[in-house]
């Protein structure tokens, strides 16, 4: 089960738009004339993920993604469930792999969110759930919204209180004490550039997708005319495509700057093939969520302008997973937590555990009532720092301590 989905959602982002998801312009607007909504979002998993209702039906889980060209449906029962009329099938190849999946594109769709409704917007609906993100988040997740949602509105993304404002862009202006950054809007998706040093001392502008739906800090793409200095780095498992999981490397790079903002020993993911060959348009890698949260941000597209302002949190230090292993939500309700993978040499190889192991409770607390989230921060807080884990391994439960080991 994959630790991060930044990756699976690469084929997706190269589909070659066609038929009715595409005939008009597809955007998101206001109801009423209103000027601004304000719209909750629960933030699980470094995910912004907010309800929708499709043709009246619903609401449904959708992760915010503006690493994302078109709308996607990922859970496939939807397609009887909205009972969509019409369907032409696409073939999408997966990531390192040369084997096809069908997806089905719609004509456009009804959807809403409460104060704001959808103008000819489609989607893209996958046969089979290739990526498992309701595992992955422990909540039923039915797909991906991005360029659509931000291309005709100014959005703010308030991950203090969890909350999106989209605005009117005719109606909107720049709040006080937001640093205003240069953004392109390319292929559907946003891009900064921006300054980035290495362990050498070098400093290199960046092109980089400002990436909503990727949970990482920051991700560097190597390619032929284009290698990245790095010091100590670990093999990982840096995602899911169609074809299986796309491996790499994490490290770390000396500063990233933001305008006047510098954050300093940054992890950064290095996934071993360039993610992306078929883009029109150059790339050094993207922009995550676990930087983006750092700040109060804005997308203006039609103005090309990223705001930034900071939270408390902005300096706060970067840290990877300390136990070595990964781990989703199981079961019908997702409230079991079973083990997906276990890195060789970690701290939970060390103590035997394998995959479909399962975690019962950390610390005498049962895992039903901790969550994800809980369990990411605890997996992450303090290298030697030892838990109590409850096991159910080989048809009996066992308990042992599990000592973090930071490894990056």
């Amino acid at each position: 089960m994959l630790r991060r989905f930044t990756y699976c959602l690469v084929i997706l982002i190269l589909l070659s738009i066609c038929g009715c998801t595409t005939a008009r312009a597809q955007y998101f607007r206001l109801a009423d004339n209103r000027k601004k909504v304000t719209t909750p979002f629960k933030m699980i998993r470094n995910m912004v993920i907010i309800k929708l209702k499709i043709n009246n039906k619903g609401p449904y889980n959708f992760i915010l993604d503006t690493g994302v060209g078109v709308m996607i449906i990922t859970d496939p029962t939807l397609i009887d469930s909205l009972s969509i009329p019409h369907k032409k099938i696409t073939k999408i190849s997966g990531l390192g792999g040369n084997e096809a999946y069908e997806a089905y594109a719609t004509c456009p769709l009804n959807i809403e969110i409460p104060g704001m409704h959808s103008v000819d917007v489609g989607a893209y609906v996958f046969n089979t759930d290739h990526f498992g993100l309701s595992n992955y988040a422990g909540i039923p997740i039915h797909g991906l919204l991005g360029y659509d949602f931000f291309s005709k509105l100014v959005v703010k993304i308030n991950f203090t209180d969890s909350s999106l404002t989209s605005y009117r862009p005719e109606v909107w202006k720049k709040p006080r004490g937001f640093e205003s950054l240069p953004m392109s809007i390319e292929d559907r998706k946003p891009y900064i550039t921006t300054p980035v040093s290495f362990c050498d001392e070098s400093v290199r502008q960046c092109k980089l997708v400002v990436d909503l739906g990727a949970g990482h800090p920051l991700s560097l793409e190597n390619s032929h005319t284009n290698q990245w200095p790095t010091r100590q780095a670990i093999t990982a498992n840096l995602g899911m495509g169609l074809t299986g999981p796309v491996k790499g490397k994490i490290s770390r790079v000396t500063r990233l700057s933001l305008g006047k903002y510098t954050l300093n020993n940054v992890l950064s993911s290095f996934p071993d093939n360039r993610v992306d060959n078929s883009l029109t348009q150059s790339r050094d890698g993207n922009l995550g969520v676990d930087i983006l949260k750092r700040f109060t941000v804005i997308f203006d597209y039609n103005n090309g302008k990223l705001y930034l302002k900071p939270r408390t949190s902005l300096h706060e230090p970067f840290e990877h997973d300390m136990s070595g292993m990964e781990y989703y939500a199981g079961g019908d309700d997702y409230d079991h937590i079973v083990v997906g993978r276990v890195e060789p040499g970690s701290a939970s190889d060390e103590i035997g555990l394998e995959k479909d192991d399962e975690i019962v409770s950390v610390n005498l607390k049962p895992v039903l009532y901790m969550g994800l989230e809980e369990l990411d921060r605890l997996f992450r807080s303090g290298n030697g720092r030892g838990l109590l884990l409850t096991v159910y391994h080989e048809k009996r439960y066992t308990h042992i301590i599990l000592t973090l080991k930071r490894r990056i």
